[in-house]
């Protein structure tokens, strides 16, 4: 199929012609006898050292005949309309109907009802009725089915009861594409349950730095792994190419992510940038996309991140000149959740550079109304060109055809829908169960593996038994906290499967998290790792477990010198330093993120009655494993390492032991040098729920304009955040969602300290904390020097005034009232304040 949206192609030669958007994301034009280099500096790609493709979905006479009866008879509303996606959390059926919107997604945190642990039934019934309202043509105008997105990541993980497979990182080590293929499949069919069309998913990054919070989306930081999966699992989610009318299939449409290079930001910073060559960005990163291309994926979603300084979402060089033009890219192109507005010059509810660059659906979340109202009002005033919008409605019509939502009614009525014994149906959950033996890395067995099932075992460690640990981010809400066992029927937590094999054998099992056991074990198996966390909030410093994941180290110890044989079983999104395991422990195992089907686990660790294995390792390592906390210091384990049960047994050399946890960055540290420290996030909030913007880059606005964020000195160039607000309420505030404890801190006097410099102070202000159930705040003077002072608050002060701080998600809050101006270099907890506020 040939690509169209020419109208829009770049020149391409080793003198680029101008590569511009509209507004202030001006790119620099090329000149003639400009490098290549000069070009990737400006943020600009040379399409024609792109390999070239032939999109080989076929055009169906119907589907196009219908597109152009469609876009003679619509209004400009409704092509605008078809351009927008909202998230369940902030728009209607009635929404839909008045402004004809093509999409509607639902985020990690959102559900129906407001309700993200909805039951399935829910979900289906707010699938028919946004359905109904989007083809309501009571008003007179079109009828074109709203479709919509999920993050089914890694299985349909939105759903109570749904499947849960394995994180990609976890698949990678499998290298089986023939069951990514399945995996896809059974996802598919899982979603049509609920009325569903269509999955952000699969994620094709390949992850250079695994202190990126996302490297667990990508199977692998090898490329040439990474595109071996692609194709498999678009075939499992869409079938073949050349299928027509997925939804008379169990089938959904599918999103590669994220275009281009989310994997390769320097120091593994999400959402940051690429100072990559454009051969690098083309063989590393681009590579997944030709088989993405090949297999027909319906849609790309485009990256937050950067490539060369200029952000992906408004780069017309990558999304038109070398995704659409030289790829021959013909599904539509979305945009990340609100990331049009970190393009330069947009705002969240004004980017029309984004639409010039090739994109042509915004993902508005909860902005969806302003961004409608914005490019509506710039196409009428014709600054914004019909045929770039015709283009972009064409495209996402053309999906909708393919997918067969103009004949297939409302969800409800559809194959599959409602049949939800097929929610982790037994032969999903065994697709399941495989995946998890498959993806299984054994790094160091002294003899104690496979497990006598026979025999007394001891199960220790905190996520033993926990579903959602074990599952990870992405599983039942965004940041897979929250949730419980109970929120997972008919899943299996590791010490259940291990249970399970071992009392089959004629053995016991023992269960305690901390290793103190009633009777002495024959073996112990310690499970430890990390907790789950999704994109940003997982961003880390070093390659090592946070100080507080590192107490079974010491249950490890305490095991081994009882002579008791232990197995160290890794729960983890990503390698880490994590030495002192891999020396106290007889045995070394990765899980990665296994989610619901722990059985998997005992299938390989548990023998048979005869004491040979019942299913042997084969997992190996899709990345390399570091030595250190660093991969600076070299790997300790290379890409593609994994020992089986044949391999043959070898001394072990004691490996150095670091202090980690000093290297680990100072955890009362939460703000400095511009950023929040790792897996927290900078916000700006208003006065009603939903009004919220989280600062990623500056400058940026908030709360409709009336704030501005800058970057101002402080320590380091650019080391403090500045805030200018016009008038109103504004809140500033630092948000962790792994909830925070400062209740020993609180008992020993500890201060929350904020370096502030005020300008212009506010007509009233508070410094505070937040949490789910309760908040304190003290008043703050907040005058105006122009100094940088350092002032102090008691967090006994704050639990007086109500804060609950052993469960704080907002540990620090600064809310001002009126016009102010001013600048925060840093925030965290200590004793050495210049100025301590009063408790008022």
């Amino acid at each position: 199929m040939v690509a169209f949206g020419r109208t829009f192609a770049l020149l391409a030669g080793t003198a680029l012609a101008a590569c511009t958007t509209t507004g202030a994301n001006t790119v620099p034009t090329a000149q003639a006898g400009g490098t290549e280099a000069s070009v990737a500096a400006a943020g600009i790609a040379n399409p024609e050292i792109w390999p070239a493709y032939n999109y080989p979905v076929p055009l169906q006479a119907d589907d196009e005949a219908r597109i152009t009866r469609l876009l003679a008879a619509m209004t400009l509303e409704e092509k605008v309309g078809q351009l927008v996606q909202a998230d369940l959390c902030c728009v209607t059926p009635e929404d839909v109907k008045t402004y004809n919107l093509g999409s509607i997604l639902v985020g990690g945190n959102s559900g129906p009802n407001g309700n993200d642990l909805s039951p399935a039934p829910d979900w289906l019934k707010a699938a028919d009725d946004f359905y109904l309202a989007s083809v309501d043509d009571s008003d007179g105008g079109v009828s074109i089915p709203v479709v919509w997105g999920t993050d089914a990541v890694h299985g349909h993980a939105n759903i109570i009861g749904a499947t849960v497979f394995p994180h990609n990182i976890g698949l990678g080590a499998m290298r089986d594409p023939e069951l990514i293929e399945r995996i896809g499949h059974v996802t598919a069919k899982e979603i049509r349950v609920t009325g569903q069309e269509w999955t952000f998913a699969p994620t094709v990054a390949v992850p250079q730095d695994f202190r990126w919070g996302r490297a667990y989306e990508g199977y692998s930081s090898d490329p040439d792994l990474v595109a071996s999966y692609v194709g498999a699992m678009v075939r499992g989610l869409q079938g073949p190419p050349t299928n027509d009318n997925l939804l008379a299939g169990p089938y959904v449409i599918a999103s590669t992510k994220h275009f281009l290079a989310d994997g390769g930001t320097d120091k593994g910073v999400d959402q940051g940038d690429s100072s990559i060559t454009e051969e690098a960005l083309r063989d590393i990163h681009g590579t997944p996309y030709g088989p993405a291309i090949a297999e027909g994926v319906s849609t790309v979603m485009v990256s937050f991140s950067s490539w060369q300084g200029v952000k992906m979402t408004g780069n017309k060089s990558l999304i038109t000149g070398v995704l659409k033009d030289r790829m021959d890219f013909g599904g539509f192109v979305v945009s990340d959740w609100n990331a049009h507005g970190q393009v330069e010059g947009c705002t969240n509810d004004s980017c029309p550079q984004a639409l010039a660059a090739g994109l042509d659906m915004y993902m508005a979340p909860d902005t969806w109304k302003p961004i409608y109202e914005d490019t509506l009002a710039r196409a009428k005033a014709g600054t914004i060109p019909m045929d770039r919008i015709d283009d972009a409605v064409t495209r996402i019509l053309r999906v909708k055809g393919r997918l067969g939502l103009f004949e297939a009614g409302k969800p409800s009525d559809r194959p599959y829908s409602g049949q939800y014994e097929l929610l982790g149906a037994p032969e999903h959950r065994e697709v399941a169960r495989e995946a998890v033996r498959k993806s299984l890395v054994l790094l160091k067995n002294q003899g104690v593996l496979p497990i006598a099932p026979g025999g007394r075992l001891l199960v220790a460690g905190e996520g033993v038994d926990d579903i959602a640990r074990q599952s990870g981010g992405w599983t039942l809400s965004w940041q897979g906290t929250g949730v419980d066992n109970s929120h997972f029927p008919g899943a299996t937590s590791i010490w259940s499967g291990l249970k399970q094999a071992v009392e089959a054998g004629g053995g016991s099992a023992e269960l305690a998290p901390d290793g103190q056991f009633s009777q002495r074990p024959d073996a112990a198996v310690v499970v430890f790792g990390e907790t789950p966390y999704a994109e940003f909030q997982g961003d880390r410093a070093v390659l090592a477990l946070d100080p507080e994941l590192t107490a079974p180290y010491e249950t490890m110890r305490r095991l081994k010198a009882q002579g008791i044989p232990v197995v160290a079983l890794m729960i983890t999104g990503r390698p880490l330093y994590v030495n002192p395991a891999l020396n106290s422990a007889d045995a070394f195992v990765v899980a990665w993120l296994p989610g619901t089907e722990g059985g998997g686990i005992a299938d390989v660790l548990v023998g048979s009655a005869e004491g040979s294995p019942r299913h042997d390792f084969v997992g190996k390592l899709p990345t390399a494993w570091p030595r250190t906390v660093d991969m600076a210091d070299g790997a300790l384990f290379k890409f593609g390492d994994g020992l089986t049960y044949r391999s043959p047994r070898s001394a072990w050399t004691p490996l150095a032991e670091l202090d980690a946890s000093a290297m680990a960055g100072d955890s009362r540290l939460w703000f400095s040098a511009g950023s929040p420290a790792a897996r927290w996030s900078l916000l700006v909030n208003g006065e009603t729920t939903g009004d919220q913007t989280r600062v990623t880059t500056v400058p940026a606005e908030a709360l409709g304009g009336r704030v501005r964020i800058a970057a101002e000195n402080f320590v380091v160039q650019e080391g403090a955040r500045r805030f200018t607000i016009d008038s109103g309420t504004a809140n500033v505030a630092l948000r962790n969602f792994e909830a925070v404890n400062v209740d020993k801190e609180t008992n020993a006097d500890i201060l929350l300290l904020a370096t502030i410099k005020v300008w212009d102070a506010p007509d009233s202000a508070r410094i505070g904390a937040i949490g789910p159930n309760a908040r304190g705040f003290a008043n703050f003077a907040m005058p105006a020097s122009g100094e940088w002072v350092r002032y102090g608050i008691p967090l006994k002060c704050l639990r007086q005034k109500g804060a609950e701080v052993t469960n704080l998600t907002e540990p620090f809050v600064l809310n001002t009232v009126g016009q102010a101006d001013y600048a925060i270099g840093e925030v965290r907890l200590g004793t050495d304040a210049q100025v301590v506020l009063p408790c008022s």
